[in-house]
């Protein structure tokens, strides 16, 4: 975990520049696993001059936090986050709202990617940068049912597209009742699915 501290201080999940922060983190982790993994392999056999010995068998299991960590790699390198552009507009009409960024849902059959959201009460509004490859209706679903799942009835989820309707929304958002508790437990399970 200090890892992450050298990135950024914002290295939480939902906070500006996860997606980029994490790419770094689990880059760098990979690395260093596989190295760890190479060097105890190469001290074993400059130490006995053969490939069998006891320090490769920990290097093959060395390979396997090594892999997990390269798969998890791959996954944050698949995605982007929320652009500097963007980000600088939405943030002139989130002030006072409870924001989420960079949220990555998956699921058996599609990815998707949300670069801002907005959380009150049972209110959840969203905006998708890449408007081409959202597939709303399927999004609505899948958030719907894990929603639903933890407990959460009658949230209301409108993903945008359009960045202009979308800080629209927001300005409309802070007209309506801060209900805290409400909004943090959303917030909590947004979290908890997201990448």
């Amino acid at each position: 975990m200090q890892l992450k501290r050298l990135f950024s201080t914002e290295s939480a999940k939902g906070t500006k520049n996860y997606l980029r922060t994490q790419k770094k983190y689990e880059i760098i982790r990979t690395v260093l696993y596989f190295a760890i993994s190479l060097s105890l392999f190469a001290a074993g056999y400059i130490q006995t001059g053969e490939r069998t010995n006891l320090l490769t068998i920990v290097a093959v299991l060395g390979c396997l936090p090594a892999s997990k960590s390269a798969v998890a790699a791959v996954m944050f390198l698949r995605f982007q986050g929320c652009s500097l552009r963007t980000a600088q507009e939405i943030e002139q009409h989130s002030q006072g709202l409870n924001c989420l960024y960079d949220c990555v849902f998956t699921s058996y059959k599609k990815n998707y990617v949300i670069s801002h959201m907005a959380v009150c009460g049972n209110t959840v509004c969203g905006f998708a940068e890449d408007s081409a490859a959202f597939a709303e209706n399927e999004f609505y679903k899948h958030i719907g049912d894990l929603l639903k799942a933890d407990g959460h009835k009658n949230v209301t989820v409108k993903i945008f597209t359009d960045l202009s309707k979308y800080t629209g929304r927001l300005e409309q958002m802070k007209e309506l009742e801060p209900r805290e508790a409400a909004t943090q437990a959303v917030i909590a399970t947004i979290r908890n699915v997201a990448l």
